[in-house]
């Protein structure tokens, strides 16, 4: 029998041991704590008499529209225009940026503060899990992130300003503040407007729309991406990373797709599209197919469209956008993992490859949990609240699928909920906004060596 040596120890590297506790828990927990006391803060604010017109609001509204938009949602229980005074809105733009800046950084900042405790190989996995764009410091990451910001927001900001000054006789102050509200609502994927019907008045305004999705795009797609984009204007997309190739393919698709599905299961309905121009269908079923990917925005009514177009817009939510973007959901990494561990079972192949590059096992069982224990979270609250409510099924996946990957979409039905099932939607938010990136840092980052093997059996599937 042989004797299984201890590891070689490298001075200046420290081991790290098969029972060593996992680092991923603490950086989890103050994140977490991070968005928690912004909405509390933002609760407080929201109850005080100045930050509504009329009536005070509840604790129960002010909780929920806190929490919509730190977790930069979009989802209202009342009229962000109407209910809300100047000092309630600007409480709420406030929220909707520290939101979509912070969930721009938390991954960077998860894989810096863990990757500080780690061996040398350790770090780089852990940079690669979390989507950090690299081993820098804290510092030239949120300095990125802020430029990114300022940028986006500041031409859009513009553009929409402009527009509104030109085209619908507002006021400058009106059209500054319309337009900065609205181009930070858009690059951080809130969804927020000061309008009670969103985007419905600007349906076939290609200038309001267009610079809109554009900010919803770029603040979704995620900042490592953005970055490397950036760093390699230049150069073919061959020499992208893996990961900026998944994404930038993924999301491609899934807007195209979308704007087509909209296209189909719509072009009849004369309450959404079939009352449109030809061109201006064509807009709105590009508008719908952004915001279908976390944004929250809609120049149609989400309420009149088709069952089936709920259900497609399901999928599109619960997919998302980008990792280490502002958009929620699985994240399109995910998704794009998942079919490509599909493909590959399909063809027999034993390896899960990728633009010439195989997946690790540990990234496709990744992959599995979070989209497995996302449809969970999904699923239960919909049981729960179908049972509970006078809501039918499709209505009610449709605002838990929404919550959870923080969108903002609605049929309508949020407002006329119970309380109990609005504090659900909170923590479905909650969940939704923070779950999917420290669960994918935790289970990176739980994997330990092993100076054994059991053996390998088999099962019947399917």
């Amino acid at each position: 029998m042989h004797r299984l040596l201890p590891p070689r120890v490298v001075p200046g590297l420290r081991p790290r041991g098969p029972h060593r506790p996992s680092s991923g828990a603490r950086p989890g927990r103050l994140v977490a704590t991070g968005f928690a006391v912004a909405v509390g803060v933002g609760t407080l604010l929201l109850l005080l008499p100045v930050s509504a017109t009329g009536r005070s609001a509840t604790p129960v509204e002010a909780l929920f529209t806190a929490t919509s938009a730190t977790c930069v949602t979009g989802l209202v229980v009342v009229d962000t225009a109407t209910f809300w005074s100047p000092f309630g809105q600007v409480v709420i733009l406030v929220l909707i940026q520290l939101g979509g800046f912070g969930v721009m950084t938390v991954a960077s900042m998860l894989g810096l503060l863990i990757s500080r405790r780690l061996d040398v190989r350790t770090r780089m996995v852990a940079a690669a899990s979390t989507r950090n764009v690299g081993l820098g410091d804290l510092r030239s990451v949120l300095v990125g992130v802020l430029r990114v910001t300022v940028l986006v927001e500041g031409v859009v900001a513009l553009a929409v300003g402009l527009r509104l000054l030109v085209a619908y006789d507002a006021t400058p102050g009106e059209a500054a503040w319309g337009g900065l509200f609205h181009a930070v609502s858009a690059f951080n994927n809130a969804g927020f407007a000061l309008y009670p019907d969103s985007l419905m008045g600007f349906v076939g305004d290609p200038w309001v729309c267009l610079p809109l999705c554009a900010a919803v795009v770029v603040g979704g797609i995620g900042f490592p991406v953005l970055f490397e984009l950036y760093r390699h204007r230049r150069a073919r997309p061959s020499r992208w990373s893996l990961h900026t190739k998944i994404t930038v393919l993924a999301t491609g698709v899934l807007l195209g797709g979308g704007t087509l599905f909209f296209l189909a299961s719509e072009w009849t309905n004369p309450r959404t599209l079939g009352a449109l121009g030809v061109g201006d269908r064509l807009l709105a079923a590009v508008t719908q197919s952004v915001m279908a990917r976390t944004a929250g925005f809609n120049s149609v009514d989400t309420s009149a469209m088709h069952s089936g177009t709920w259900l497609g817009t399901d999928v599109l939510m619960f997919v998302g956008g980008g990792s280490a973007g502002t958009a929620g959901g699985i994240k399109v990494g995910t998704f794009a993992i998942l079919a490509f561990l599909i493909w590959s079972e399909l063809r027999g192949d034993p390896d899960v490859t990728a633009f010439d590059r195989r997946v690790s096992p540990a990234t496709q069982r990744q992959a599995v949990s979070v989209a497995l224990l996302g449809v969970a979270v999904v699923l239960v609250p919909t049981l729960v609240i179908t049972a509970t409510s006078p809501h039918g099924l499709d209505r009610v996946l449709f605002e838990v699928v929404s919550a959870f990957s923080t969108t903002g979409l609605s049929t309508g039905i949020t407002a006329d909920l119970a309380w109990p099932h609005q504090l659900a939607l909170v923590l479905l938010m909650f969940l939704g906004r923070l779950g999917p990136i420290t669960l994918g840092t935790a289970l990176a980052l739980r994997s330990r060596p092993r100076l054994y093997r059991r053996p390998e059996s088999t099962a019947v599937i399917g």
